[in-house]
């Protein structure tokens, strides 16, 4: 008998859009003839909590503290506890876009409560006291001034939430530091041996909801990030109270980043079985096992316990062609749920939390994996597999027909300009209007003519990494790319209408205090000429499985030695001899590149940004310009 597969999405992710793991999964396995279902217990999480009866119980959770102790947040939210009960329902149901005439309620600034999160929103009222958000939405943008809104009325929420049941709460991320680079699992394992609080009984509810609607055999949790962990273990500490016959386990890019040296056993109190990389051939060998038609011995890619010891189990089998892998599937997700959040005013980092987007992959792997910050040495990195563009489109027009939306997020490391091409020659031919964005390299293949070409096929925004903003630096950490060659690059699909995004870093080995002052310097000019219109400051880590951490003498660092433990080992730290204070640094770089994105301080001196005495920029003041003209 095959078994019945039920993949699971922990919290916290995305709550505008579900992350593609368990599509990914459920498609290949139906493919294959397995009985397979998805949910989204991240979502559903959300949905109780922030609902007439969730508000109710964070209300009660709230009223126990005495009156002393109570925050002024939490105080205001139990004061106004009736209008947030009145108007929680209303406020999802639109940001769902199930109810959109509430937004000339919501935008009269008379409907919802306003906590503390609308504070900053004083600022923006001009001089005659008009609409404070003009500036960003224009006269007519009464749907997205009220998604702003309610957005912010959701963050007042979550605030209480935290201040008065769990400090641990966020809307993306749910106790991430119990797993971040740490490699003992004590942490972890306390918190999952403390008493339930409100939130970790409603997920125990959710879970075993889930598996009374789909009576599983095997589920699978996909953890990509670490405030994925904690509910992850949660989730598994609940079926396996309830339903220890069932088959637990864990697998998704934490795992194989952070545990590709567990040694802990206790994990396995949780998880009958821990995957590395991708899961395809890994499940069918789990499958064929847990049916009797493979011994244990001959599992691939897979951790386990034995007589009280982690043991991995790798047996030599061939890896599913990424061609093979299927098509995959929203089927069971509750794509009508999803929240449409604008926490972001601005228009292109706005796209990572707004309207649901098909995510999609145009290739495996990175057809450059050279950089030395990345995981290059890694499955996911390193094997690399186009896909022919006619099966890529076959693909889209498929999950269209099953979702009846258009838009696309390719989550490539970095989508090939080949690929792209042939992308847009096929849809263009097909005449498939679809909007796509994703993730690339800002290399020199990407001409005006091609810009405008991916722009014709759909393709609304982009995002790449600069990094470090500095020759020098780009050159060390093989980038392939110069800062004026980005500068171009950029510009040309700005001049088409595609947005950009710039993802940045700061703390890379020998970055000096000059190189962090020059970076900046370079990103204000690159948004005065309109060649970026969004980006972050990313601090760099080193990992073990990057080429800084396999050969740091490369790069003028020396390692430290890994903490003890046999969980999260993956984040190394390092002696730089510059001894540049990167924190510091790194507060100013995140404030001016936040007014950046809203079009403030852009010919100011980007010393000002900085707390302490800087040096003066060494890059010419029109550096961006003359590169353009170039």
């Amino acid at each position: 008998m095959v078994p019945r597969v039920l993949s699971l999405i922990p919290p916290m992710t995305q709550l505008n859009t579900p992350y593609p793991s368990t599509a990914y999964l459920t498609g290949f396995l139906r493919s294959r003839g397995v009985t397979a279902a998805q949910e989204d217990l991240a979502l559903a999480l959300v949905l109780r909590l922030f609902s007439p009866a969730g508000l109710r119980a964070i209300r009660d959770v709230a009223g126990e503290i005495p009156k002393r102790q109570r925050t002024p947040l939490v105080a205001a939210f139990l004061k106004r506890f009736e209008d947030y009960l009145a108007t929680v329902a209303p406020a999802l149901a639109f940001l769902q876009g199930r109810d959109p005439s509430i937004a000339h309620r919501i935008v009269g600034r008379r409907f919802l409560p306003e906590g503390s999160r609308f504070a900053p929103l004083d600022v923006y009222v001009d001089e005659e006291g008009g609409d404070p958000l003009a500036w960003a939405f224009g006269a007519l943008g009464v749907t997205d001034r009220a998604r702003h809104f309610a957005t912010l009325y959701l963050d007042d929420i979550a605030d209480v939430l935290r201040e008065a049941v769990d400090p641990r709460f966020e809307f993306v991320r749910y106790a991430e530091s119990l797993a971040q680079s740490q490699a003992s699992f004590e942490p972890l394992a306390k918190a999952l041996a403390a008493p339930e609080n409100l939130i970790d009984a409603t997920l125990r509810e959710l879970t075993l909801a889930a598996l009374a609607r789909h009576q599983p055999d095997l589920v699978l949790l996909s953890v990509p990030f670490p405030g994925n962990v904690y509910a992850a273990f949660r989730i598994a500490q609940a079926i396996k109270a309830h339903s220890p016959r069932v088959v637990t386990v864990l697998g998704g890019g934490f795992v194989n980043t952070e545990l590709r040296e567990l040694a802990e056993p206790r994990v396995f109190d949780y998880f009958d079985y821990v995957m590395l990389d991708d899961g395809e051939r890994p499940l069918l060998a789990l499958l064929e096992h847990l049916r009797g038609g493979r011994p244990r011995e001959q599992l691939v890619r897979c951790f386990l316990r034995c007589a009280g010891e982690v043991k991995y189990i790798n047996a030599a089998a061939p890896d599913v062609p990424f061609a093979e892998a299927g098509t995959p599937t929203w089927d069971g997700l509750p794509l009508d749920r999803y929240l449409s959040l604008l926490d972001m005013l601005n228009p292109m980092h706005r796209l990572w939390s707004d309207a649901r987007w098909n995510k999609l992959t145009v290739a495996h792997g990175c057809y450059w994996k050279k950089c030395s910050f990345c995981d290059v040495s890694l499955d996911c990195i390193s094997r690399y597999e186009a896909l022919a563009a006619a099966t890529l489109v076959d693909r889209i027009e498929s999950i269209v027909a099953e979702t009846g939306q258009t838009g696309f997020h390719f989550v490539d490391e970095a989508a090939p300009p080949k690929a792209l091409k042939a992308l847009a020659d096929e849809l263009l031919k097909r005449g498939r209007a679809i909007s796509w964005w994703g993730n690339i390299r800002f290399e020199k293949s990407f001409t005006p003519e091609l810009c405008a070409e991916l722009a014709a096929s759909g393709c609304i925004a982009v995002s790449g990494g600069l990094e470090v903003a500095s020759d020098r630096l780009l050159k060390l950490m093989q980038k392939g790319v110069s800062v004026a060659q980005v500068a171009r690059v950029t510009h040309a699909f700005s001049e088409a209408g595609i947005l950009v995004h710039a993802y940045l870093m700061y703390g890379f080995p020998t970055q000096t205090v000059q190189d962090t002052v020059d970076a900046l310097e370079y990103v204000r000019q690159l948004f005065a000429a309109g060649c970026i219109q969004s980006g972050f400051w990313h601090r760099f880590n080193c990992s073990v499985h990057s080429p800084v951490g396999l050969r740091p003498g490369d790069y003028g660092v020396s390692l430290k030695p890994l903490p003890a433990g046999g969980f999260a080992r993956n984040d190394v730290g390092f002696i730089d001899p510059t001894g540049v204070d990167h924190d510091a640094l790194g507060q100013a770089l995140s404030k001016a590149l936040y007014n950046y994105m809203h079009g403030i301080g852009l010919e100011q001196d980007v010393r000002g940004w900085f707390a302490g005495r800087v040096p003066r920029t060494t890059v010419p003041r029109h550096f961006v310009e003359r590169a353009l003209r170039a």
